[in-house]
């Protein structure tokens, strides 16, 4: 009982701290965001707003969000289906 006295505050930082990384990383692996931004850059590259070193780095980083997202989404989806079976 005093033991989860004096760490009920540590265990709910720590706990919070789980739920933002978690809304965090929904947010930076979403598929649909990464496509939006890598339109973006696109345009912006088309419409020489940025250099193409910029425009290479940039997409390049984005794709690779991209590709773990797509891989997490199967990961997923792939764990609904046997959670069925």
């Amino acid at each position: 009982m005093i033991h989860k006295l004096f760490t009920w505050p540590l265990d709910t930082v720590v706990w919070a701290g789980k739920k933002v990384k978690e809304e965090a990383d929904k947010e930076y692996f979403d598929v649909r965001q990464i496509q939006k931004k890598l339109a973006n850059l696109q345009i912006m590259y088309e419409m020489e707003e940025i250099s193409e070193d910029a425009f290479t780095e940039q997409e390049e980083e984005l794709l690779q969000r991209y590709r773990r997202a797509k891989q997490i989404e199967q990961e997923e989806l792939r764990e609904e289906l046997e959670e069925k079976d």
